[in-house]
């Protein structure tokens, strides 16, 4: 992803935040950009350590307040799995079902969204009278290039 696609992105979610209104501060827009820049699913720790770069004082409640936050709006989401986090394609829908496919050799992450298992989802939820707040479905297996390698070496 280009520098430019980042800012684009980044000029979206503040957008989305004054749209909202709420306050996209200086520390999670810097998370932001490094999860932007990363292109990759990351622990808390490791985010905390590229943020102390820029904001030597932080410390792990710093970046779990910006994750929260992330988290709140629909910017990111946590991949329960592997602890970590990553940033939402869809941000301007947060209330879509995510469906992650992680790649468990490179642990590369896809996030696709299916309008029918939505609604096969929704219709389920209101059948069980259960309130949904929010929902992600983790599959796990080997990305396109993994299952060529596994094919070439054996």
């Amino acid at each position: 992803m280009s520098r430019d696609n980042h800012l684009l992105i980044l000029n979206d979610i503040e957008a989305v935040c004054k749209k909202r209104n709420v306050k996209l501060t200086n520390q999670r827009k810097i998370v932001l950009n490094i999860m932007l820049q990363a292109q990759k699913a990351m622990s808390a720790y490791e985010l905390l350590d590229l943020l102390k770069q820029e904001e030597p004082q932080a410390k792990p409640p710093t970046i779990y307040r910006a994750l929260d936050f992330l988290l709140e709006q629909g910017f990111i989401h946590k991949v329960e799995s592997s602890n970590s986090y990553i940033i939402c394609p869809h941000f301007s829908h947060p209330n879509h079902i995510s469906i992650l496919f992680i790649c468990d050799n490179c642990k590369q992450i896809l996030e696709k969204n299916s309008h029918q298992i939505e609604n096969n989802l929704e219709q389920l939820a209101k059948h069980n009278q259960f309130a949904v707040k929010h929902s992600i479905i983790e599959i796990h297996g080997l990305c396109p290039a993994c299952q060529n390698t596994s094919l070439l070496s054996k």
